[in-house]
């Protein structure tokens, strides 16, 4: 059973249930893979919500090795997820939020019938934070007066 105090989430895929999990392990590789020097650059990146299909198999594949799952990014390619190229990207949100919070949800699209975010900001993605985040500030840590961005909950 995941623990979500540990950043773990659990994944159908191929019919079975998995539990993943972003080690700091876990996140040195996707680092390297990525090719960023830091967790905060990496954390900016999935912020963007351009990730491709490689990238959330390559993510999915690393939370499942840093759960103690044998399984490379070509086998994660080949799975199958529940509720199809939709049910992959909602193991990528998931996961990224277990590990970095809410900010690191990457954008998947707009509620339809609403507009489209301004430059800068993006529309929260399924059953997460329903504020924009403008150039990487929440609402409310704009309020507060700070002027840096947040990359991890609590952090100020």
């Amino acid at each position: 059973m995941p623990n979500p105090h540990r950043g773990e989430i659990e994944a159908h895929l191929d019919g079975r249930p998995y539990t993943l999990c972003l080690t700091l392990g876990a996140l040195a590789e996707l680092e390297h893979v990525f090719g960023h020097e830091d967790m905060l650059a990496l954390a900016e990146r999935f912020q963007s919500g351009r990730l491709s299909a490689r990238d959330a198999a390559r993510i999915i594949a690393a939370g499942l090795r840093g759960a103690g799952h044998d399984t490379a990014d070509a086998d994660v390619s080949r799975m199958q997820a529940d509720g199809g190229a939709a049910g992959f990207v909602d193991i990528v949100a998931r996961l990224l939020t277990a590990t970095f919070g809410s900010a690191a949800r990457p954008q998947v699209d707009a509620p339809s019938g609403s507009p489209l975010p301004a430059c800068g900001e993006r529309a929260a993605v399924r059953g997460g934070d329903q504020g924009l985040v403008r150039g990487g500030h929440t609402e409310e840590h704009q309020k507060e007066g700070h002027a840096e961005p947040v990359p991890f909950p609590g952090a100020r």
